[in-house]
């Protein structure tokens, strides 16, 4: 019986021994990824970030809590706001950030993920009051770097860094689109006119120098004359064409215009 109780003692030690490391290891033994770090609070006093790799902890006196370095994406839901020039527009966004600072992540603010998501709604809607549509629509690059350092600015004591904000999408009443679209159509033909008025322009242009020109050499309007017969021949039809030279006329022309002076 001795024997059989020296046993069981035994056996009955090392499964308190199992059930203490079994309870205890995890709560001593950490392992944290490359992208994690652990803010150690021991009493509740802040002892410091710690990691990549094992972590060694007092159990039940050590409390890890655990910060993911990598970029995180929110997407900022629509917000409805007036532009500077009043009209109604919805508007949405996506922020991207990360932990620079696990420690002031964690001490400085309850939940930086919400207040990230928080301060980055309200900024849009204040940033969209500020500027006018076309801006908006026109120069979204140039907001969207304003946006990411109003936010950048806010979240730093945080120790969050924003690496971008883009606005997704902006979304307009179905009465303002009939109206861009009039004045995109309006505006299309205005340029068309102009187009074509300068081209005109330009034709006359043209047409003034090639008649300069043709004064100061007659023979050109004989060489044009035939070119002229040239093309017309190629048309494979049956009409003939005599060119006249107009000095034939002159003399005529001379004539019914004296007749016309004597008879006023």
């Amino acid at each position: 019986m001795d024997g059989f109780s020296q046993t069981l003692t035994i056996a009955t030690w090392i499964i308190v021994v199992g059930v203490v490391a079994g309870v205890l290891l995890p709560q001593t033994f950490r392992i944290l990824r490359e992208y994690q770090r652990g803010v150690i609070f021991r009493f509740g006093n802040l002892v410091g970030a710690r990691g990549p790799g094992m972590i060694v902890l007092i159990p039940f006196v050590d409390r890890m809590v655990r910060i993911d370095l990598r970029v995180i994406t929110i997407d900022v839901p629509k917000q409805e706001a007036m532009t500077r020039d009043n009209v109604p527009v919805t508007v949405d966004a996506v922020v991207y950030f990360r932990v620079v600072d696990p420690v002031a992540a964690v001490v400085k603010v309850e939940n930086y993920l919400k207040a990230a998501s928080l301060i980055a709604q309200t900024t849009l809607r204040s940033v969209m009051g500020q500027v006018e549509l076309d801006e908006l629509l026109a120069h979204r690059d140039k907001i969207n770097q304003i946006l990411q350092g109003i936010i950048d600015r806010h979240t730093d004591p945080w120790g969050v860094k924003v690496t971008a904000v883009e606005v997704r999408d902006v979304v307009l009443p179905e009465d303002m689109k009939r109206s861009m679209a009039k004045q995109a159509e309006s505006e299309r033909e205005r340029r068309a006119k102009i187009i074509n008025s300068e081209g005109e322009y330009q034709a006359a242009e043209k047409l003034v120098q090639a008649a300069g020109m043709i004064s100061a050499e007659p023979i050109a309007l004989q060489l044009r004359f035939l070119q002229t017969m040239r093309e017309i021949s190629s048309e494979h039809n049956t009409t003939t064409f005599l060119p006249i030279p107009i000095d034939l006329f002159a003399p005529f022309l001379k004539k019914a215009t004296e007749e016309a002076t004597k008879a006023w």
